[in-house]
């Protein structure tokens, strides 16, 4: 490996060894990028990978609230705002109890490669707070969004930052937290958060997007392999908008999702997620709180798995699109063995460094990168920004059309990054390079700072 990368790779660890996420997202992209540092002697120069590994700024904030007993608790929150090289950062914020500065991070480091691979003009950052909304109510929700928002109304903004949901935030916690700053701010700043309701500037189709995005991403593959996503089985993690969005488009392609999972156990229904209930249910599921998978085994009779995952049944694709370090390498084994030929990420790296490199040394196997496949949903944020400044309202065939264009180019231009630098048809090393270099040359032209 080139000298300068393992050194950053190194002093990433050294320095961060207490924030493992981090570190392991750091190496992965940092590994592929030899071919392209090695033709820029200049970068190791203006130390243009140690800026690089750096957030711009990052920042904590105590939010405190009250529940609907009376009882006052106290949280902490983040945003990390880490390259704005290229626009105004651009990142969910999610809402789970192990959040922690490691995950904000990693995260905020693989947004901005992530956003770069869309072509669009954002930048990359990520937020959250350590709250867990799993069982709380409506107004507990609102009061400590309002408390959130009150501490990071100050930093963000349509041409500084511009946060949407993530785990744990969706449509009705994007609600209140655009309500609060909107009274804090005393006007009407629609283009500070995405995936806002339709009603007050949100953008069709926004919920399904990041699945919708990983199926076109998904038909590229299979088209590239003389392969038809008619009649494949897929194996999906999680029930959330990403795996709803997913088993939505697959359906309409001819596809079936055959699993979902939760933090009780994963259910394998070999007949589908494929009706309209069914694809509801994950609707309500979500909607309930209890954060259950075994509700839709209890709902549709079908089989349940407690505490298990779903990555050792027999399928054609694995799309892991639940949350990071989710398959190990015992699990990867299970996935060789049982001869899945595709396997693409979709949640924000779910596979273990160990794992993914056992993966992709299988030789029947595409691995496809979750920064690459799940950008759809960022990419959608982008096109409710256009939205919202040009005081227009698109179609959902218009979304969805732009964001399939976006999809097929995310795809092509990490082939050609692959291909160009003699890696051969490596999806991982194409979509880190390919990121990279629209990054990296934005900072170069701006200077050193």
């Amino acid at each position: 490996m080139n000298t300068y990368i393992s050194s950053v790779i190194n002093g990433v660890k050294q320095k961060y060894a207490h924030q493992p996420e981090f570190c392991q997202t750091v190496e992965e992209v940092l590994s592929s990028l030899e071919p392209v540092v090695e033709r820029h002697p200049e970068y190791e120069k203006v130390d243009l990978l140690g800026r690089m590994v750096e957030p711009e700024r990052m920042f904590t904030f105590r939010v405190v609230w009250e529940d609907d007993n009376g009882n006052w608790h106290t949280n902490t929150g983040y945003r990390c705002q880490f390259n704005g090289a290229i626009g105004p950062y651009k990142g969910g914020i999610r809402f789970q109890k192990n959040v922690n500065p490691s995950i904000m991070k990693f995260l905020g480091f693989e947004q901005t490669f992530k956003n770069s691979l869309t072509g669009l003009p954002i930048g990359g950052g990520k937020g959250g707070s350590d709250f867990d909304p799993t069982g709380r109510s409506d107004s507990e929700i609102m009061r400590f969004c309002q408390s959130f928002m009150q501490a990071l109304y100050r930093y963000i903004g349509p041409d500084t930052d511009v946060p949407a949901g993530d785990m744990g935030v969706g449509g009705r916690e994007i609600g209140y937290l655009f309500g609060e700053y909107r009274r804090l701010k005393g006007k009407f700043e629609n283009g500070v958060l995405t995936g806002k309701g339709f009603s007050y500037g949100g953008s069709l189709i926004r919920p399904e997007a990041t699945g919708y995005g990983a199926v076109y991403y998904l038909e590229n593959v299979l088209k590239d392999d003389g392969q038809d996503i008619k009649g494949k089985t897929i194996a999906c993690a999680g029930f959330g908008n990403v795996t709803w969005g997913i088993c939505r488009k697959a359906v309409e392609l001819g596809a079936k999702v055959v699993t979902l999972s939760g933090p009780d156990g994963y259910v394998y229904d070999p007949a589908g997620v494929c009706t309209p209930e069914k694809i509801d249910f994950l609707v309500a599921m979500r909607a309930s709180g209890r954060n259950k998978v075994k509700d839709y085994a209890d709902k549709f009779g079908v089989e349940f798995h407690e505490g298990e995952k779903p990555w050792g049944v027999k399928v054609d694709i694995c799309m892991p699109s639940a949350m990071q370090n989710d398959v190990h390498l015992e699990e990867a084994k299970k996935i060789a063995a049982n001869n899945v030929r595709y396997y693409i990420e979709v949640a924000n790296m779910p596979t273990t460094n160990e794992a993914l490199r056992f993966l992709m040394e299988q030789p029947d196997m595409i691995v496809a990168p979750s920064k690459a496949v799940n950008a759809g949903g960022v990419a959608t944020s982008a096109l409710e920004m256009s939205q919202n400044s040009e005081r227009l309202v698109w179609t959902a065939e218009e979304v969805d059309n732009q964001l399939h264009n976006i999809m097929n180019t995310i795809y092509k231009n990490s082939v050609d990054a692959a291909m160009r630098n003699d890696l051969g048809y490596n999806l991982v090393a194409g979509a880190n390079i390919a990121g990279f270099e629209r990054v990296a040359d934005a900072m170069m032209q701006q200077g050193v700072f």
